[in-house]
């Protein structure tokens, strides 16, 4: 399959989209990490002391958690679909690639900017950001 390409300008469109959804997704993100260490602390507590008591607590929360994973992948997969590579749901981090100067790059931009300024190689990544 061949790779989507964006210009700066298609790229800059897509951002309000974009946005939206990164914004959606962070929290969701955010609660399953907290949860699946919330389990893990469950996980050892139940080999400690028999375990018997905290099965029904641990089966509620691995419900929970995998009704969290399938939102965000659901997520993350709706914007990968559009060829733009998301590298952190957090800090909403993504990368669109392009092409510059005849060979093909990642335009790179998070949910802190307003605007998508700056690009790096696609064998490098954030650390290697160069302004536009």
């Amino acid at each position: 399959m061949a790779t989507q390409l964006f210009t700066l300008e298609e790229a800059t469109a897509l951002l309000p989209w974009l946005g939206e959804r990164l914004v959606a997704l962070a929290p969701l993100y955010r609660q399953l990490v907290v949860l699946q260490g919330e389990m893990e602390g469950l996980v050892r507590s139940a080999r400690t002391n028999g375990g018997s008591s905290l099965e029904d607590e641990l089966a509620r929360q691995q419900r929970t958690a995998q009704r969290l994973a399938r939102q965000v992948e659901g997520g993350v997969q709706t914007i990968t679909r559009r060829g733009i590579v998301v590298r952190d749901i957090v800090s909403g981090l993504v990368d669109f690639p392009s092409i510059r100067e005849g060979r093909e790059v990642y335009l790179c931009w998070t949910l802190a900017e307003e605007r998508i300024e700056f690009w790096h190689p696609t064998n490098t990544g954030y650390a290697d950001r160069r302004p536009l």
